[in-house]
């Protein structure tokens, strides 16, 4: 059974899922062109961070940062073995259950088009292309995306 709830990003299942992400990003980003929270970074009363499980086992994450009117989304991530499972559609439900419950009407990301699973995913999850938001510039490796809750 897969089990989604808040935790830290500083145990070490947390931390391990966000090098994971890391790692991924840095595949096919530079450092440059990556907007990440470390996980010290998501440990503030605006950030929720939730972690999916199966039989203890840590196997994805999503953080929700309360923005005021709107929710974004960070740090997606499903370990390799564990994709297939649709852990992300289920943690992307999550954020926007809880994205909703906090009064959002909106949430948004940024993603990068090289990121192809994720944007395809996010298409489906019905995001659609948009322009920066927040302090984010306007940056040829980023893909702005949002969806009305």
């Amino acid at each position: 059974m897969i089990t989604i709830a808040q935790e830290s990003p500083l145990t070490e299942d947390g931390r391990t899922l966000l090098a994971g992400s890391d790692a991924a990003l840095r595949a096919v980003y530079s450092a440059e062109e990556c907007f990440t929270l470390d996980p010290e970074e998501l440990v503030d009363d605006s950030i929720t961070f939730l972690v999916a499980r199966e039989e203890g086992t840590a196997l994805g994450c999503v953080a929700l940062v309360d923005c005021g009117n709107y929710g974004e989304v960070k740090r997606l991530f499903v370990t390799p073995e564990a994709r297939g499972k649709s852990l992300a559609r289920l943690l992307m439900a999550e954020l926007e259950a809880r994205a909703a419950a906090l009064g959002h009407q909106a949430v948004n990301l940024e993603t990068g088009d090289k990121l192809e699973a994720a944007v395809a995913l996010y298409k489906r999850l019905g995001y659609a292309v948009t322009g920066p938001f927040g302090d984010y510039p306007d940056h040829p490796a980023s893909l702005f995306m949002g969806k009305a809750l």
